[in-house]
């Protein structure tokens, strides 16, 4: 008989592979001294933040039977995931804020942000935290 191979100490957290933040240019508006781009850096939320933001974006509603519903606000979800996922810029820096006028680090970033550039952000964070981009998925039903 043949030996088995254990192959479960592979799933040790010691054989995890290091997950490295991504950098990411979301906007040409931004740029260095010689005019150059910056780079902001992304990273991929756990699950137990992702849990914690849908807990945040669900509400109860009553119906007028006295029941109960839950309503998932998916764009207050996405926003909160892609200001949570931004290292850098801090979004929650209160000098940056202030220069946008705004509060809360999914305001300021849509402030800051062009409508494109934030849907192309938002592609991105979707990336980062394991999302399969949309075109793929099409393609692959396709197949």
């Amino acid at each position: 008989m043949e030996k088995v191979t254990n192959t479960l100490g592979r799933f040790l957290k010691t054989n995890l592979a290091q997950r490295v933040n991504v950098k990411y240019v979301a906007s040409k508006s931004f740029t260095d001294e010689a005019g150059k781009p910056l780079e902001w850096e992304l990273r991929a939320s756990t699950v137990q933040e992702d849990e914690q933001l849908r807990k945040e974006c669900t509400k109860r509603r009553a119906t007028k039977y006295g029941q109960y519903t839950e309503e998932f606000d998916a764009n207050e979800y996405m926003s909160r995931l892609v200001a949570n996922s931004i290292v850098y810029p801090d979004l929650n820096d209160s000098e940056l804020q202030d220069s946008y006028g705004t509060r809360g680090a999914s305001s300021l970033l849509k402030q800051m942000l062009l409508p494109g550039e934030y849907t192309e952000l938002t592609a991105k964070i979707n990336e980062v935290n394991g999302y399969e981009p949309f075109e793929q998925l099409v393609e692959e039903a396709k197949n």
